[in-house]
């Protein structure tokens, strides 16, 4: 058996996979972790992105460059020119980000589904009353990125952001286990909302949620990078227009991005919890209603 055959199927075991990647100090790991992934000492980086790639499914050829700095300059790779293409149809809602698709489908009332018998509120996630009440009765998608995967988000439409909420929080994992377990796990991370108007003036709600080993997250609709040092304010406002598909920002690690619209909004058919989905691809159907 293989190292990497070794590892999956220790993670395979739920109870083992939560203990392992949750009972340790998680803000100090984490804060560890984002040190060392940044040391571009060549024996330090190269033994660390070839660890990486012998227990994960790390795909590299597709990243704009062949030679990283360091393990955090692999973790946020740009990919090349083309490697995600956009859904040819312009009126169609694409991926923000490379992801497992987890929970979705239609909010009920201001109730989501974090995984079977756990559930959380609009209200705790995105902490404002005003835009949880525009949100009601809407449809949601979550997308788990996991470590292996590219860590950079995109617009799925062409849209202005408005404001920026960020949360300081704890660094749960965001896996299956993790969300078994650990009630309301999405509102106690570390996260930031990202309130954004579509054309129509229709509102669009991003909410990246940080995890265990994610240093930090980048925005570069208010040129910050938050994580948990960063001491505000936690409130920004912003107007910045994106185009669909413009790179948002990035994570430093694995985690999840929770995509939010109103009522009038469906998800595209071929989008069902467990599949993966790439950035590009067609996440919600046009709200005019079209067939994806």
């Amino acid at each position: 058996m293989t190292a990497r055959a070794l590892f999956q199927r220790l993670l395979a075991n739920d109870a083992l996979n939560f203990a392992l990647t949750n009972r340790l100090p998680r803000a100090t790991l984490t804060r560890w972790f984002g040190g060392f992934s940044r040391i571009e000492q060549p024996l330090v980086r190269d033994v660390s992105i070839a660890l990486w790639k012998a227990f994960g499914e790390v795909d590299l050829s597709e990243a704009k460059k062949a030679r990283f700095a360091s393990l955090h300059d692999a973790f946020i790779r740009e990919l090349r020119d083309g490697a995600r293409p956009l859904d040819p149809r312009p009126e169609v809602l694409v991926s923000p980000c490379d992801a497992i698709v987890g929970a979705l489908g239609r909010i009920d009332g201001d109730t989501l589904l974090q995984a079977k018998g756990m559930r959380y509120t609009l209200a705790e996630l995105l902490g404002d009353e005003a835009l949880a009440a525009q949100m009601r009765d809407g449809q949601y998608v979550t997308l788990r990125i996991t470590a292996s995967m590219y860590h950079r988000f995109h617009a799925p439409t062409d849209c202005r952001v408005e404001q920026v909420h960020y949360f300081p929080g704890d660094t749960w994992n965001v896996n299956p286990p993790a969300l078994d377990r650990v009630e309301r796990l999405y509102c106690r991370n570390e996260r930031a909302v990202l309130t954004a108007r579509m054309h129509g003036d229709i509102p669009l709600v991003l909410v990246p949620v940080a995890a265990i080993l994610v240093a930090s997250l980048r925005l570069h609709c208010v040129d910050l990078t938050l994580h948990a040092g960063y001491a505000g304010p936690h409130r920004l406002s912003c107007d910045s227009s994106v185009r669909r598909g413009e790179e948002m920002g990035w994570f430093e690690h694995g985690s999840t991005i929770i995509v939010l619209l109103p009522a009038q909004a469906a998800l595209a058919p071929l989008v069902r919890t467990g599949e993966r989905i790439r950035m590009g691809q067609a996440l919600f159907a046009p709200l005019s209603g079209d067939s994806v």
